[in-house]
């Protein structure tokens, strides 16, 4: 891979230009790491409202209606739907890995197959989710161990 900068006083705005043969798994990697770079998701916590970088977001779930959002050390509560986020944070390196939950593939620490072709994915923060099988090929899809 070669990675050129061109620094240019002149220039207003920032641009990045992806030059590949085809598009793969470690391109799209860096271009999700890209797209979140800058996003912001408006959540509360108690009666507080907060701008929290979608980087630092581990995964999202549903409970009874209401939309949680996990970071390593925290969690809030997020107005949106949890088909709104996806929607929105699709192509930011999240993945829906069930109904209920969206995962951020970046803080997925390890893989194992549960029963009924299921996969246990442990997370950085500790937290285990399952991916249940509807969604478990495309996870293995995008993490390139089809």
């Amino acid at each position: 891979m070669k990675i050129s900068i061109n620094i240019n006083e002149n220039v207003t705005d920032t641009e990045i230009t992806v030059s590949c043969a085809r598009l793969t798994p470690e391109i799209e990697k860096i271009l999700a790491t890209l797209r979140i770079l800058e996003r912001k998701l408006m959540v509360a916590k108690k009666d507080e409202s907060y701008m929290l970088d979608v980087s630092e977001i581990v995964y999202m779930e549903s409970i009874d209606r209401k939309t949680f959002v996990y970071t390593k050390d925290d969690y809030f509560e997020s107005k949106l739907k949890l088909y709104e986020l996806e929607e929105q944070l699709c192509e930011c390196g999240f993945f829906r890995a069930s109904k209920s939950c969206i995962v951020q593939l970046k803080y997925i620490k390890s893989l194992k197959s549960d029963i009924n072709r299921r996969i246990r994915l442990t997370l950085e923060n500790g937290e285990q989710i399952i991916v249940s099988r509807q969604y478990a090929e495309e996870l293995k899809r995008k993490l390139g161990v089809v």
